[in-house]
């Protein structure tokens, strides 16, 4: 048997005005997650547990089989496995952004925390100046993807409260700058990587160039390595891995998944769509199962942009889910579950918690749902709830097909 995850980042929505009352995947056309969604068990996934963050990191966790409230340690720690960065076992991980702030003083606020979306080798001629200028004392600093880098604080403090910057999007900084024990190590950092990317060679071609400069580092996302059992071990699966983001890579990394790479995935919305999925269904004819993860919705999201996020769920829809359909359409040992982390709301710029649509769909045991689409409303209808989202990989290896919640 052949097992697929197939993760759009942050599909879900609330309904919007400017829609008519409807949500992005209502709105957008998805042919193809439809037709799962008619022939699947279709409902809704609480993926973010109680008194979580709903970041892609605990949603991630979840879809993947793991309980969050037993293994989650923290997001950065995952980012260091991808990457490939030993943690012992005092040492703490944060990640580190590339960011733009906007304003001085009492009134800067988080412009952009991408900066503008800089390239990965931009980005690391960067983060290899900030380890020599700022590294040492314990402090080490690694490059990641794009805005997206890692910073480690060997037998650092873990409990400062931290606060992701794509929460706070044209918002002033003030009030989640770093707090608490340690935090004033994290500070001086940040306040001292200023000055050397405001006189940066590559800032300067940026700002010469008209695009956003990489004003400093923003630090957060702090914990300690995880201990999770291998797929392998728990399900007696084997398989790989499809993300152009440290964070997901990192979590198959930790599960005992091998990463697939694929040329010109760029976790933005010029990703390699379809070859995320013709080399996912390549990489079944050794494996048994991938995880397949597409951050262009995502991102869009966060930026607030209906067209964009509408315009990512199609390509995703077209290229990804249906690029796997028609690679696996002439075989029956096969299953597949499709979901997103989080909601992204537009209307926020960011991840809110509540539950998600979900298919869980077997090729040998194909049902007839009548006419749904695979949306936040339809899945509402079905009565099908799954309260703990991390149990849908059991049911995704068992096969199950009947039951109203989980």
């Amino acid at each position: 048997m052949k097992y697929i995850i197939l993760q759009g980042d942050g599909m879900a929505d609330y309904p919007l005005d400017v829609l008519g009352g409807k949500t992005p995947l209502e709105a957008a056309r998805t042919p193809n997650m439809d037709w799962l969604a008619v022939h699947g068990v279709f409902g809704i996934a609480h993926v973010i547990p109680d008194g979580f963050p709903p970041g892609s990191d605990v949603g991630n966790m979840s879809i993947m089989g793991y309980d969050p409230a037993v293994y989650h340690t923290g997001r950065s720690p995952l980012e260091a496995a991808s990457i490939g960065v030993p943690l012992g076992p005092k040492d703490i991980a944060f990640r580190c952004n590339l960011v733009t702030l906007g304003g001085s003083g009492d009134g800067s606020f988080m412009e952009d925390f991408t900066s503008g979306h800089i390239s990965t080798e931009e980005a690391g001629e960067i983060i290899r100046d900030l380890g020599q200028e700022l590294g040492g004392n314990g402090i080490e600093f690694f490059s990641g993807v794009s805005y997206r880098h890692l910073m480690v604080w060997r037998e650092g403090k873990e409990k400062m409260r931290t606060t992701p910057p794509h929460d706070i999007t044209d918002q002033k900084i003030a009030g989640y700058l770093p707090s608490g024990d340690g935090a004033d190590r994290l500070l001086d950092l940040m306040e001292a990587s200023k000055p050397i990317l405001g006189d940066h060679r590559v800032n300067k071609k940026r700002q010469a160039a008209g695009h956003r400069q990489a004003t400093t580092i923003w630090l957060w996302g702090q914990g300690k390595a995880p201990a999770l059992p291998s797929l392998t071990r728990r399900f007696g699966i084997k398989g790989g891995v499809i993300s152009a983001v440290d964070i997901v890579n990192g979590l198959g990394v930790c599960a005992g998944l091998e990463r697939v790479y694929v040329p010109g995935i760029t976790g933005f919305l010029d990703t390699n769509y379809r070859g995320k999925g013709e080399y996912g269904v390549a990489s079944l004819e050794k494996n048994d199962f991938v995880f397949i993860h597409v951050e262009a919705i995502d991102e869009a999201g966060h930026m607030g942009d209906v067209e964009k996020k509408i315009q990512a769920i199609e390509d995703f829809d077209e290229k990804v889910v249906g690029t796997v359909l028609k690679g696996m359409a002439q075989r029956k040992d096969w299953r597949v579950l499709l979901m997103p982390d989080h909601p992204t709301a537009i209307a926020l710029k960011t991840h809110v918690a509540e539950p998600v649509p979900f298919v869980l769909f077997s090729a040998a045991e194909p049902r007839n749902n009548g006419s749904v689409g695979y949306n936040e409303k339809d899945a509402v209808k079905t009565g099908v709830v799954a309260k703990q989202a991390f149990k849908l990989m059991e049911a995704l290896v068992e096969g199950r097909q009947t039951w109203t919640e989980i």
